[in-house]
């Protein structure tokens, strides 16, 4: 016990002197070339053991911030502020638009599954940041615990050790729930289906971020509902004055935002404004259908609030899952839906029944035995990383007047072109060198992000993914240098 206090203890020192020492690198307070104290004198200064200093160092190192040279020390390896997102100012329309499916996205989903292909698509964590021996151990003990070997129908409302773990998770985000409020679902897109059906009619208008993930697209077709693409800061989220003059202008039903790491821009609302969302539809008795599968998985020291922890009418609909963050495979998911739970407790019934039992009570079992948490300070950790190795190199590759996203979280960059590089072109030139991304196209139902284009960090960077990101850049160099000679 007093060894793995003194080595929690040893562990929270390193990481929070890394953390010190990337901001002052982020900050612009260590400029690229500067030469770090040695790990001796960084002991001394910090007053701490030599092998605290040297794990500090390590961590920047990992993350690619810092490198060690020979007989000479470590130095700040790179930071480069100038790809800040600042996407291109688009004319927003106020209309909504009847959604389609675009022949770009088919053509990206049958490439996907070719074998041999880099993919820079998946918003998913890579297999290998996955416990899959642990969740294989904890399938089985749930099974074995269950007195029917979990082949029965559990409770429509979903399994109820799984749905305590969640009210008592809710506290992270400011919360205060029941068992009785959740609502167990097959995935998060299961839920948010199953809170459209229960806020909207078929015609309905829905209001959603810009730009935004595309399957909701698919599920806004398939049930006749209408969008109204609401503009939204690659930092702050959706614009709430734009939000605010178009519900006086057109019948809003209801809304649609992730609201934490957005895909695809990575940005997070700040909780002042996520309150002001919320006193904002509330007033017009409006809906939020609040997606939150992102929300586990930050970068900083706490995670993110949610709009539900400011809702007072039961108007915002929660929805997450553990497809982000543990078995993309196991289809576990919930939402929170407020005064609308009956409604949704319905539309499983009719649709689902209920939800797969196994897989349910091994999350729940992951959640109860600690496990979970361990594996999201480490798979936070990877990420965190990852997305910093994929920036550098986006930076080192791709032409100067490039922007990157900077998220805190999640899975995805925004990457910006120059505004006469069309972003498809790319995609069909990357194709040939078996490297496939999602072109800004498809996160929208007109052309306002053509130039735009979305890739995941979500598997670890190796020299593959920096030499797929290396033509990639080139392909965007002579496209561009190609529109130039045009131009002459």
């Amino acid at each position: 016990m007093e060894h793995n206090r003194v080595q929690q203890h040893d562990e929270f020192l390193y990481n929070q002197l890394a953390e010190k020492l990337e901001r002052n690198i982020t900050d612009g307070v260590l400029k690229t070339g500067d030469k770090l104290l040695s790990v001796r004198a960084l002991s001394k200064e910090q007053g701490i053991s030599l092998s605290t200093a040297f794990k500090a160092y390590t961590q920047l190192e990992i993350r690619g911030l810092i490198e060690a040279r020979p007989k000479s020390g470590y130095y700040v390896r790179f930071y480069n502020q100038r790809h800040r997102a600042v996407p291109q100012a688009s004319i927003y329309k106020k209309e909504p638009e009847n959604v389609s499916v675009d022949e770009m996205l088919a053509m990206t989903y049958k490439n996907i599954r070719t074998e041999g292909v880099i993919k820079l698509t998946n918003a998913t964590p890579a297999l290998e940041l996955l416990p899959e021996s642990k969740l294989n151990k904890t399938m089985a003990e749930a099974i074995r615990r269950s007195p029917h070997s979990c082949i029965n129908y559990d409770d429509v409302q979903g399994n109820i050790e799984l749905r305590k773990h969640i009210a008592r998770n809710a506290f992270s985000w400011g919360g205060s729930i029941s068992a009785d409020d959740v609502v167990t679902t097959q995935g998060c897109m299961e839920a948010m289906v199953f809170c459209l059906k229960a806020v909207a009619e078929p015609g309905d208008t829905i209001a959603i971020e810009s730009p935004t993930y595309f399957g909701i697209f698919n599920t806004m077709k398939s049930h006749g509902l209408k969008v109204l693409e609401i503009p939204t800061d690659p930092e702050t989220g959706i614009s709430l004055e734009y939000l605010a003059d178009a519900i006086e202008k057109v019948n809003i039903k209801a809304c649609l935002f992730v609201t934490n790491f957005t895909n695809p821009l990575g940005c997070t609302m700040p909780d002042e404004k996520k309150k002001q969302l919320v006193e904002l539809l509330a007033e017009k008795e409006i809906p939020l259908i609040e997606d939150d599968i992102y929300g586990e998985l930050y970068f900083g020291k706490t995670r993110p609030r949610t709009c539900k922890s400011y809702d007072k009418k039961g108007l915002v609909l929660l929805c997450s899952s553990v497809s982000k963050t543990l078995a993309p495979g196991y289809r576990v998911g919930w939402c929170i839906p407020g005064r609308f739970t009956d409604k949704v407790i319905n539309s499983k019934l009719i649709h689902t029944v209920a939800a797969a039992t196994p897989t349910q009570a091994a999350v729940a079992l992951f959640f109860e035995t600690g496990r979970f948490d361990l594996h999201m300070r480490n798979l936070r950790k990877a990420l965190h990383t990852q997305c910093l190795r994929y920036i550098q190199a986006v930076t080192e590759h791709f032409p100067d007047d490039t922007k990157v996203s900077q998220p805190k979280g999640g899975y995805v960059l925004w990457i910006e072109l120059h505004k006469n590089i069309n972003a498809f072109e790319v995609f069909k030139a990357a194709l040939k060198y078996n490297i496939i991304f999602y072109p800004g196209h498809v996160f929208s139902t007109d052309a306002r992000f053509t130039h735009c284009i979305r890739i995941s960090f979500g598997s670890p960077f190796t020299k593959e993914i920096d030499h797929s990101l290396k033509i990639v850049g080139t392909l965007v160099k002579s496209l561009y240098k190609a529109q130039l000679n045009i131009g002459s």
